[in-house]
Order: structure tokens, then sequence, then C-alpha cells
């Protein structure tokens, strides 16, 4: 009864992995080339909100590919950073002109 057991295991176990693996020529699972990141962010214009609403990183095994989020975050921190030293440039122009303003008034 033990060498029937063992024989019937050793039989199911060969039978799951020729199956798993594939027995003959065909693949069971065919080599797939990996995902890549198309046309991340635009390179000529600042990237505005339907660019990161419309932006898909591939899938690797274990999550995202940590070069293609690192690149994505790096170039929305500059975006970040230029668009917050516009902005500052803005409401110093913007304070100077109402000081200007201001000045006038006061003369007259």
């Amino acid at each position: 009864m033990f060498w029937f057991l063992l024989i019937t295991m050793v039989v199911v176990v060969a039978a799951v992995t020729l199956a798993v693996v594939g027995g003959g020529d065909s693949e069971v699972l065919p080599d797939v080339a990996p995902e890549e990141l198309v046309d991340p962010l635009p390179a000529t214009r600042p990237v505005d909100r339907a660019d990161v609403e419309a932006l898909r990183l591939p899938v690797a095994v274990r999550g995202y590919r940590m070069a293609d989020v690192d690149d994505v975050l790096v170039r929305l921190g500059a975006e970040l950073a230029e668009r917050d030293a516009r902005i500052s440039e803005l409401e110093e122009a913007l304070a100077g002109a109402a000081a200007a303003g201001d000045g006038e008034d006061g003369r007259a």
C-alpha cells in the first residue's frame, strides 16, 4: 500500500509539473517584452493636469518600475519648483506695482 501511494504521488507531481512547464515544443507562457513607459510627459511644454491624469506607469513584478517612477517624480518636482518661482516673481511684481500705484495716488 505504501509503494502504491508513493508511486501515485510521484506520477501526480510529474503530471502537474509537465502541465505547468509544458511537455513539448508549445509554450504555455510565451515570453513577453517588459512594459515600457511610453510617451511619459511632454518634453517641449510644461506638464499640465491632463498629462498627469493620463500618465500610466508600467507595472513590474513587485509594483511599479522604480526608475520610471523616479523619472516622473523628478520631472514633476522640477515643474513645481519652476512654477513656484514664477508665482513668487509675479507676486513681487504685483506688490511693486501696487506700491507704485499707492505712491502716485498720495502725491496727487
